[in-house]
C-alpha cells in the first residue's frame, strides 16, 4: 500500500496537507475522515490514531500524526521545490518560526471565530453570547496585525519573495473565518493582496476545491444529539 493520508477538507490541517500533496504531484490514497460525523473519535480509526486527530499519513506501516511533521515529511521525502523549505539556514528558521507561533494564536483565534459565530449557533444548537462573538473577533483583528507586522511586512510571501509552507499553512488558517462570514481580508489591503499571490502560486482550481467544504460550513445541518454529545468536549477544549 503506496501512500495514505485521512483528512476532512474542512479542517485547516488537513487543507494545508492536501493542497501540498496535490500541488507536488505526490501520489496519495485519499481516507476521508468526516470530522462533523464523529468519524475520528471511532474505535476503528483509533487504530490508524489513538490520539484520535486528523489529519494524518500512513506509508507502508509507518504513521505520522501531526500536519507540520507530516509536511515536513513529504518535503524531505519528496523532490519538492526548494521553495518550500528552503536549504538556506535562516529562511528555514523563519518558516519554523511561524510554524512555532501559529498554533497558540492564529490557528485559536481562527477556530474560534469559525465555532463562536457558525457552528456552535448552526451546528450545535447552541447560542454564543455578544459580548463572547465581540471579544473573539477582536481578538483574532489583533492577531491579524500582528501577522501583518511581524510576519508580513512588506514582503511578498511571510518569508520572502517565494510561498513557503509558512504561508500555505497561515492561508488555510485564515479561510476558517472567511468562511465563518468575517471580513477578513476587506480592511487589509496588504493582507489580501498577499492571499491573492499564495492562491495564484498554488494555482486557483486547487485552491478552490481544497476551501469548497469551508466556504459552504454555514450550510451544515444541525448535529445529531448523539454526535454533538461526543463532539462537545473536544470543541471546547480545541478553542479554550
Amino acid at each position: 500500500m503506496g501512500l495514505e493520508l485521512y483528512l476532512d477538507l474542512l479542517s485547516q490541517p488537513c487543507r494545508a496537507v492536501y493542497i501540498f500533496a496535490k500541488k507536488n504531484c505526490i501520489p496519495f490514497q485519499l481516507r476521508t475522515v468526516e470530522l462533523l460525523k464523529g468519524q475520528h473519535l471511532s474505535d476503528a480509526f483509533a487504530q490508524v490514531n489513538p490520539l484520535k486527530k486528523i489529519p494524518t499519513l500512513k506509508d507502508g506501516n509507518f504513521i505520522l500524526t501531526e500536519s507540520v511533521a507530516i509536511l515536513l515529511y513529504l518535503t524531505h521525502k519528496y523532490k519538492v521545490p526548494d521553495y518550500w523549505y528552503p536549504q538556506d539556514l535562516q529562511v528555514r528558521a523563519c518558516i519554523d518560526e511561524y510554524l512555532a507561533w501559529q498554533h497558540t494564536t492564529l490557528r485559536r483565534n481562527c477556530l474560534r471565530a469559525l465555532w463562536h459565530k457558525v457552528m456552535f449557533p448552526v451546528f450545535l444548537g447552541e447560542q454564543v453570547s455578544p459580548k463572547t462573538l465581540t471579544a473573539t473577533l477582536t481578538e483574532l483583528d489583533v492577531t491579524l496585525q500582528l501577522l501583518e507586522d511581524k510576519f508580513l511586512q512588506n514582503k511578498d510571501f511571510l518569508v520572502g519573495p517565494h510561498i513557503s509552507l509558512a504561508d500555505l499553512v497561515a492561508i488555510t488558517e485564515l479561510m476558517h473565518p472567511v468562511g465563518a462570514g468575517c471580513q477578513v481580508f476587506e480592511s487589509r489591503p496588504k493582507l489580501a493582496a498577499w492571499c491573492q499571490r499564495v492562491e495564484a502560486a498554488v494555482g486557483k482550481d486547487l485552491f478552490q476545491e481544497a476551501h469548497e467544504v469551508i466556504l459552504k460550513v454555514k450550510d451544515s445541518p444541525p448535529a445529531d444529539p448523539i454526535i454533538k454529545q461526543k463532539l462537545m468536549p473536544r470543541v471546547l477544549a480545541m478553542i479554550q
